[in-house]
Formats: structure tokens, C-alpha cells, sequence
């Protein structure tokens, strides 16, 4: 089955990379990993991207963990993300990911050599044509410096390009055009933890949140909360959440992340260079944040 705009809803976990003690990627973590997401009700797998730490895998590596994912996943959908800087290398992930079983790709606009409005138009309109699985936008400016404005957002659903977007922007207004030009043309997911309610109430489908690895169920309870039109039950419900989201992105993701979830009972290695272990002054953070969750109980 061909995945569309239609399939894609609720919680999307953009999990980490399991090393073991080497560094090497460690399989039976990973599988068990994305067997817990599902398990606690996520819709779907977003594996290789920032939290999973495209930039330290090999190509081999990363075609071998999508492969895992979609093992594990069984019928549920296996995005992965694609933060190639250029056309050839993300076509050549996109086709690596497709033959393992991804259900389709999570691709970021082009950075570095940054194009206009229409190139990056262009540029997801050839992509689409020769990946051969259906592409999600990942649109993260904060990360790329670029911008993908509303109007090309929706040429870009309108050209059947994409089928949804991963919005990882702080940009309200522009979210909100985005929404408006475009959410009835393709699935639109919030990207940022502190926006995720706010994002749903406003017609955003769901969401690819990293700390999901960690907190699966109160994540998709804010969810039905929101989407319901209660947000301002699901932000108080997100409260509790606060200290973790603000402790586990104090330094680049994902290294507080995989201690947090090392504190949680769910161990899945360090990080690889240029990242590091995160510094003693947020340990203790990730540490009090912890415990602040663990007495509120939040599973």
C-alpha cells in the first residue's frame, strides 16, 4: 500500500541510534526500540535523521538501520530522515531506504548551497519523480538557514511533491499560512516539543518528536487532547513534561537524550564525533528533571 496524506496522523517517534560500547550500531537495541514506540501507540518510525544522527552513519549503516526498523515495525509505517546537502547523495539514501521497506522519506530542504523559493520547488519536484516512495518535507531553518515559505509549501503539495511536512519552526505566523494554503493538501506535523498542542489545535495531523522516545504515551494522550480542541488541557498535560524537554535539548540532540533515556531503564549508548557525552552541568539537569517526572508519575 502506497502511503498518503490521509495514512499519516498522531505520533511519529524520531528515535535515536542504539551504539554499543565500540560505537557500532546496535540492532537487537534498535528492534526493541521501535517495538516499545509501537507497543505504547505510536502511528509510525522516523529513524536516521537528526536524532538518529545522519551525519555520523555511513550509507551502509543507514540502509542496514532502516532495514531493522521495518523488521520491527511489521505494518507500521517506517519514515526515515534524509539530511543529505545535496540532490545525488539524498536521491541515493531515498532509493536505499525505498529498498529497505521505508514506507517513504522524511527529506530536508537543500542547505549550504541554498536555492530560491523555485529551485527548492524544483528540487522536491525531481526528487519525487526518481526516489520512487512518496517524500515528506523536513523543514528545520534553525538547522539549515532555510526557509520554505507557505506558498511554495503548497505548489510543492499542489505539483504532488509531497504528501506531508515535518514543521520544525518557531515561526507561528508563517505556520499558520502554511496551515491555511496548504493542511488541506497534504499532512502537516509539528516538530517542536514546546508547540505540539498548539500545532495539533491548529490543524496539524500529529507529530515527530524526539523526547517521544522516552515519554510515548503522555505524548499521544496531548495529542487526542489537542486535536479534540482541549488544548488548554493539553497544555497543562504537557507541563509536566517542561523540565524534561528544556534538560534534554540544553546541549545538541541527541546527546542528553540518550542519557535521559539510560536514566529511564532504557540504555542505548553514547553518541559519535563531533558530539559528545553531555557536560556534567547538564547530567544534573537531565537528573533533576527526572526525578520531577518520575514524582508526577509520567509514563
Amino acid at each position: 500500500m502506497t502511503l498518503t496524506q490521509n495514512d499519516i496522523t498522531g505520533l511519529y517517534t524520531a528515535i535515536v541510534t542504539p551504539f554499543n560500547s565500540d560505537k557500532s550500531v546496535d540492532h537487537k537495541a534498535l528492534a526493541d526500540l521501535v517495538t516499545r514506540q509501537l507497543a505504547a501507540g505510536a502511528t509510525g518510525i522516523v529513524p536516521i535523521g537528526g536524532t538518529g544522527e545522519y551525519p555520523a552513519l555511513s550509507r551502509q549503516e543507514r540502509k542496514d538501520i532502516v532495514k531493522t526498523c521495518v523488521d520491527a515495525a511489521g505494518t507500521a509505517p517506517v519514515i526515515p530522515g534524509v539530511l543529505s546537502t545535496g540532490f545525488q547523495d539524498a536521491l541515493e539514501a531515498g532509493k536505499d531506504f525505498a529498498q529497505a521497506g521505508a514506507a517513504g522519506v522524511m527529506t530536508v530542504t537543500p542547505y549550504y548551497a541554498a536555492g530560491t523559493q523555485d529551485g527548492m520547488r524544483e528540487y522536491f519536484a525531481n526528487y519525487r519523480n526518481e526516489v520512487g516512495v512518496p517524500v515528506l518535507l523536513y523543514e528545520i531553518p534553525r538547522r539549515t538557514t532555510v526557509s520554505t515559505k507557505a506558498e511554495t509549501i503548497q505548489a510543492m503539495a499542489e505539483d504532488g511533491s509531497i504528501i506531508g511536512m515535518k514543521c520544525s519552526n518557531y515561526d507561528m505566523p508563517e505556520f499558520i499560512k502554511t496551515m491555511k494554503l496548504a493542511g488541506d493538501k497534504m499532512a502537516i506535523l509539528s516538530g517542536e516539543e514546546p508547540l505540539f498542542a498548539t500545532h495539533v489545535t491548529l490543524g496539524a495531523k500529529g507529530g515527530v518528536l524526539a523526547s517521544a522516545n522516552v515519554y510515548p504515551k503522555i505524548w499521544i494522550e496531548i495529542f487526542n487532547l489537542a486535536r479534540n480542541g482541549k488544548l488548554h488541557e493539553a497544555l497543562n498535560l504537557q507541563k509536566q513534561l517542561d523540565n524534561a524537554i528544556d534538560a534534554i535539548f540544553r546541549e545538541t540532540n541527541p546527546g542528553p537524550l540518550k542519557k535521559y533515556m539510560e536514566m529511564a531503564g532504557h540504555p542505548v549508548g553514547g553518541v559519535r564525533l563531533p558530539l559528545e557525552d553531555p557536560s556534567e552541568v547538564t547530567i544534573n539537569a537531565l537528573k533533576s528533571a527526572f526525578d520531577v517526572a518520575s514524582l508526577a508519575n509520567v509514563a
